[in-house]
Order: C-alpha cells, then structure tokens, then sequence
C-alpha cells in the first residue's frame, strides 16, 4: 500500500518564505551591533597612545662629562757634578829666541826615483818609427830584393801580403809574422823581405825611443 503526502503538511512551499525570514532577522542584528560600538572609548585610547609615543621620543640628550687630560709626567733632571778640574797648567814656552847667526837648515826633497816602465809595444806613439831614407827608399829596396815565387807567377797570382813586426828601441825589425796571407810562396817571400831588412829609425813617446808595432802591405804583381 503507497503512503501519499497530505498537501496541508507539505513543508517543501513555505521553505523560501523562512529563509529570508531568517536573512532579514540576521541583517538587522549586525547593523544593530555595528551602530551600537563605542567610538568615544578608542578615541581616548588612540589619543593616550600617540601622547605616551611622543614621551618615548622626546629624549633628552645626556651630556657626557669631558675627559680629564692626560697627566703629564715631569722628567726628573738629575744634577751632575763637575769634572774635577785638572789641578796641573802646562806651561808653554813661546819665548824663542831668533839671533841673526841661528842658521835654519834647508829641508831638502829627494825625488822620488823613477819606476823603470815595463817593456810595453806602442801602436801610436808621438814619433812613428820610420826605415832609413823614408818609405819611399824601403818600397825601393823591396821591390830590387823581391823574387817572385815561381808557383805564384805559374799560377798568375797577385795581391799583397800584410806583415806584422816589431820596431825595437834600436831600431831592429823582430816578431815578424803574417797577418793577412796570399798564399803560393808569396807569404814566405814577405817575411824574408822584412827580416832580411836594415834597421829602421825607432819611434819615440816623450823624447824616448820605445818599442812599436807596425804593419805594412808587400804587393806582389807580374810585370
């Protein structure tokens, strides 16, 4: 057997009439608390509150008291005593008597002897060394006392030898040696030249003969 719904208890169409029933009951309970606050009552808290803040800031400032200065330490001066005085006076005999027969005696200097110089060879000296009669006459005696090497002239060859030697202080000619050859016999012939040669003029530095090197071309050319 169905139940059926009696339509006089049907709760269903009066649902939307209470509920805004209940919503304009809730509305008018807020806007009566919200006029109902007390504004008066923050006022004079806020009001307490911004005048204890201005306390707080309003510090004065605290003077500190100025540093003492720094002492000052007076240095103790300790006496010292004076040297005992020296009790003895030299005395000093200034009273020389000059007669005109007092003879002052000549202090004399003795040079100092002189230092032998070493036995040094010049390159330069004040006075060259020179042969007798000039270049002039020794070229002349080399070129009457030269024979030429027969591989030289066989081979054709020409040039010139340089010599190096030493004019001694006596004018000798020593420590004959080739400094620039040419080779085929004609180095040989060079040193026999000058070797073989008389006594030269010697060069002088300061007035005095010394030893000095020399070099000097032979030429050796066909006719």
């Amino acid at each position: 057997m169905e139940l059926k719904k009696n339509p006089k208890f049907d709760l269903t169409k009066t649902t939307t009439l209470y509920f805004s029933i209940g919503l304009a009951s809730t509305m008018a309970i807020l806007l009566i608390v919200f006029e109902c606050r007390n504004y008066d009552d923050t006022l004079k808290d806020l009001g307490n509150a911004n005048t204890d803040f201005e306390e707080l800031v309003d510090i004065p400032i605290t003077e500190q008291p100025p540093k003492p200065p720094p002492k000052i330490e007076i240095p103790i001066i300790e006496e010292i005593p004076d040297e005992e005085e020296i009790e003895e006076e030299i005395e000093v005999d200034l009273d020389v008597e000059v007669q005109e027969e007092t003879e002052i005696e000549e202090i004399v200097v003795e040079d100092e002897p002189e230092e032998e110089e070493a036995d040094q060879i010049f390159t330069i000296v004040e006075n060259q060394p020179e042969p007798d009669g000039g270049m002039q006459a020794f070229y002349k005696y080399v070129g009457e006392n030269m024979k030429y090497p027969p591989q030289a002239r066989r081979m054709g060859i020409e040039g010139k030898v340089f010599v190096k030697f030493v004019v001694g202080k006596d004018g000798s000619l020593t420590d004959v040696q080739i400094l620039k050859s040419l080779g085929y016999g004609c180095d040989e012939e060079a040193l026999r030249i000058i070797k073989t040669a008389k006594k030269w003029k010697p060069g002088k530095q300061r007035g005095k003969p010394v030893k000095v090197q020399m070099v000097l071309p032979i030429t050796f050319r066909l006719n």
